[in-house]
């Protein structure tokens, strides 16, 4: 094979990463808990963006379960926008397993 083609690919998809990582930034995927009470929005890039709670769940004698309730909003935001960043590199490099 061509050493300078597969330099030249190898750029092209560097720049095509960089590409996918911008729109990654700019994607969001939001998770509800407590049937949309509680909503976590994270960013393609793994950043939690927002987090709302609605006053009805929060109840002063019962800390631990709005906790829990935030805690698997989050998780599942931050587990969604990890899927839809690795399904959108998985596009770029054609599924070569290459970290983000």
């Amino acid at each position: 094979m061509n050493l300078q083609k597969l330099m030249k690919q190898a750029q092209a998809m560097q720049a095509n990463m960089a590409q996918a990582q911008a729109r990654l930034a700019e994607k969001e995927f939001t998770a509800e808990a407590a049937g949309g009470k509680i909503k976590a929005t994270a960013d393609g890039t793994g950043m939690i963006k927002a987090l709302s709670i609605d006053p009805a769940v929060v109840d002063p004698d019962d800390a631990e379960f709005l906790q829990s309730l935030v805690l698997k909003a989050v998780q599942d935001a931050l587990n969604g926008a990890k899927n839809m960043a690795e399904a959108e590199m998985r596009k770029v490099t054609g599924g070569l397993g290459f970290p983000m």
